[in-house]
């Protein structure tokens, strides 16, 4: 798992992406639709293939139902620990095998883990196609559940807990104090990255029985993109994969919040930061509701860079912060690739010895603003044209088309979302905006931490520093 940032904005960033000539257009209808064909195996696995010639290589990624929300209760963790244990090995394959092949025919692989899916993401030359589909169908078969291979990724995660959080300033408290808070469910509540007493009393029959339940054919989408014949893929799927039985997964759990009717505070203390900060989170309307696109435009122009509005104003104009962050469902996701509730977040790191009010009072009068007035149109455009060229900047490169195609399968059971994403983004109207505002950016609405350096320790007499 990759933190802080989602993933496509940092690829895009990272790539240099070109954009389309029709992601700078105005907000008009557009006609062009990403070319896919589906399949069903009869175990179950769910294929989609997106055919496109213009270079020599592919993208996959598959994709498990099975995220931080969806992973049983007092198995804590046990989502990205897994993530790692599918590296590890098969009977088939020992550990660095998966590599070998990737890497051998010049391509390169990853994994993540997200609040609703777990993915599995390689990028190559065509002419390695036929082994990367082999040792994806040999890791979906069976792993090397070994003692040995669980205590070694058990360590690593644990160290990367560790790494990003214990041993971080801020400690991603915006990314697991703020759900914590803000919901009262287990699955959108509890610590994604795992508490040490679940990972550590974790047994091999634990994690087999784990991978039996939510790594099966029949919990997973496979998507390919790039220069190939979709007949032929569907072909050497069929014969990688069809073998594979399915496994009964377990229901999923129960996604539903209470309602929230008061506004929820936290004053937490941090050993590591030097500066104060705050972070607030809302509680957003479903995925597929137009509220949820108006969200996404709405949480762009609050903290997209440095034109944004919260920027412009706590930082620019009054000095009451030094970074401003955030979006919906951030900081791991993107606004269109979730599957239960979630938060528009706001992660403010303050000059030193600011006041908790004054930072919060200054962020106040932006959102007050946005509910009185509405953005400007040429805000707005501005906005929606940068989110619709990100959007089909993702869909330029086969490997991010792969992992958008695959969640949309395994969300929606169709691909059709993603084409739909910027025409959506076009119609958000200045109007919808500051609506949304007024019913969803309320105190009521909101939970807030604030995180203040803690105190300094006493030197113990005759210590030197």
């Amino acid at each position: 798992m990759h933190l802080p940032y989602p993933p496509t904005r940092v690829l895009a960033a990272l790539l240099g992406v070109s954009l389309l000539p029709f992601g700078l257009t105005s907000a008009r209808a557009q006609t062009w639709n990403v070319p896919v064909k589906t399949r069903q195996l009869k175990n179950g696995l769910r294929v989609v293939i997106s055919e496109d010639h213009s270079a020599p290589t592919f993208g996959i990624c598959v994709s498990y139902g099975i995220g931080f929300r969806l992973e049983p209760q007092g198995r804590t963790g046990f989502a990205h620990l897994f993530e790692h244990m599918m590296f590890e090995g098969t009977p088939n394959a020992p550990k660095g095998t998966l590599d070998k092949v990737i890497e051998g025919g010049g391509g390169n692989n990853n994994g993540d883990t997200r609040y609703d899916f777990t993915e599995y993401i390689e990028t190559a030359p065509v002419s390695a196609l036929d082994p990367i589909l082999w040792v994806e169908a040999d890791r979906m078969k069976t792993l090397d559940f070994s003692p040995a291979n669980l205590e070694n990724q058990r360590k690593v995660v644990e160290e990367e807990v560790r790494v990003n959080v214990l041993n971080q300033p801020f400690g991603f408290f915006f990314g697991i104090d703020l759900p914590g808070k803000a919901f009262d469910t287990y699955p959108n509540a509890h610590n994604f990255y795992g508490d040490f007493d679940n990972l550590d009393v974790a047994r091999i029959e634990d994690v087999q029985k784990f991978y039996e339940q939510y790594y099966s054919p029949n919990n997973a989408v496979l998507a390919i993109v790039g220069d190939v014949n979709a007949d032929e893929v569907f072909t050497k799927v069929e014969k990688y994969f069809a073998a594979i039985p399915a496994r009964a997964t377990p229901p999923k759990p129960n996604l539903e919040e209470p309602p929230q009717t008061s506004e929820r505070r936290l004053v937490q203390s941090d050993k590591l930061a030097k500066v104060p900060a705050m972070a607030l989170g809302y509680r957003m309307p479903p995925r597929n509701s137009h509220d949820a696109v108006v969200a996404a435009v709405t949480g762009e122009l609050l903290h997209n860079g440095q034109a944004s509005r919260l920027y412009q104003y706590l930082v620019k104009e009054k000095q009451k912060a030094i970074s401003v962050d955030g979006g919906v469902n951030w900081p791991l996701g993107n606004p269109f690739e979730f599957n239960g509730p979630t938060l528009l977040t706001s992660f403010l790191v303050a000059p030193a010895g600011a006041a908790e009010q004054d930072l919060l009072t200054a962020y106040d009068a932006v959102i007050a603003n946005l509910v009185m007035h509405g953005p400007a149109e040429a805000e707005l455009t501005r906005i929606r044209a940068k989110m619709r060229s990100d959007w089909y900047g993702q869909l330029e490169i086969p490997i991010t088309l792969a992992s958008a195609l695959s969640h949309a399968v395994l969300f929606d059971g169709k691909a059709d979302r993603i084409s739909t994403v910027p025409d959506e983004i076009a119609s958000v109207t200045a109007d919808q905006v500051r609506a949304f505002a007024a019913k969803y950016l309320v105190k009521t609405n909101r939970t807030i931490i604030y995180r203040v350096p803690a105190p300094a320790t006493p030197a113990v007499k005759g210590e030197s520093r």
